[in-house]
């Protein structure tokens, strides 16, 4: 049991540090970077889309044992996400979006993160408590997945308005929560089947409702044809690799 932890522990913070992909845009003029952003976040949605319809919505309901409890689930989350962000809206939007001050995409892009990093930490506690090799590939599972979430992650809280190192720091400390989805499924590694259950497709409502509330709204702001084209194909971009992780997992 004691390799159990210290394989999957030092496979989480591997994980963890994928978060941290942003620091190769730091030698990137900023006005260049903003330059760059909107597409981003169009990337950022096809992600957020293609994660939810393609990996999370079809796991949940080959896991459940009733097709209409996870689409339940799938609906509690989008519900759940509608009541943060009003509460957001309420304690925050009355202010300017200033670097200080940063925008409600950035709050609830984090939530969205943060859920969705706990549940890959408790996946991946879990597949090492099956075996060795099944956590390996496992984690090299999540690596490939979460290389192009965190870069769509880190380009909507610049776009939202924080400084370079701040949207470091907080996409690196929203990883930080898969270790404790690690620990959780280590120590309840008999419930941990039941938890993700839901969890999974509690997420994929998350990530839709980001995707078609927040992100969407923000890139209808563009309406020049050739930019808007630009836009789609990032966002195509953004489904293709999700689509293309697919079959890298298999």
């Amino acid at each position: 049991m004691f390799n159990v932890w210290v394989y999957s522990l030092v496979s989480v913070f591997i994980v963890s540090l994928i978060s941290l992909v942003g620091v190769f845009t730091l030698s990137i003029k900023t006005s260049r970077l903003e330059a760059i952003l909107i597409y981003m976040i169009s990337f950022s949605a096809g992600a957020l889309f293609g994660d939810a319809f393609i990996h999370l919505i079809p796991e949940a309901y080959g896991e459940s044992n009733s097709m209409v409890t996870a689409s339940l689930f799938v609906i509690s989350g989008i519900a759940f996400s509608f009541v943060v962000e009003k509460l957001i809206c309420w304690r925050h939007c009355h202010h300017p979006t200033t670097p200080s001050h940063p925008h409600k995409l950035a709050l609830m892009n984090l939530f969205g993160d943060t859920v969705h990093n706990f549940i890959d930490g408790l996946i991946l506690g879990a597949s090492y408590l099956v075996s060795l090799p099944v956590g390996i590939a496992t984690t090299l599972a999540i690596v490939l997945h979460e290389i192009p979430q965190e870069i769509g992650d880190f380009g909507i809280l610049l776009y939202s308005g924080y400084s370079k190192g701040k949207a470091l720091l907080m996409n690196f400390l929203t990883a930080l929560t898969s270790i404790l989805g690690v620990v959780v499924a280590l120590v309840l590694g008999n419930y941990v089947s039941g938890l993700t259950n839901f969890l999974i497709p509690f997420a994929a409502g998350g990530f839709i409702y980001i995707a078609g509330s927040d992100l969407i709204p923000e890139l209808h702001k563009e309406v020049r044809p050739s930019k808007s084209l630009i836009q789609l194909l990032a966002f195509g971009v953004g489904v293709f690799v999700m689509v293309l992780l697919l079959f890298l997992e298999v």
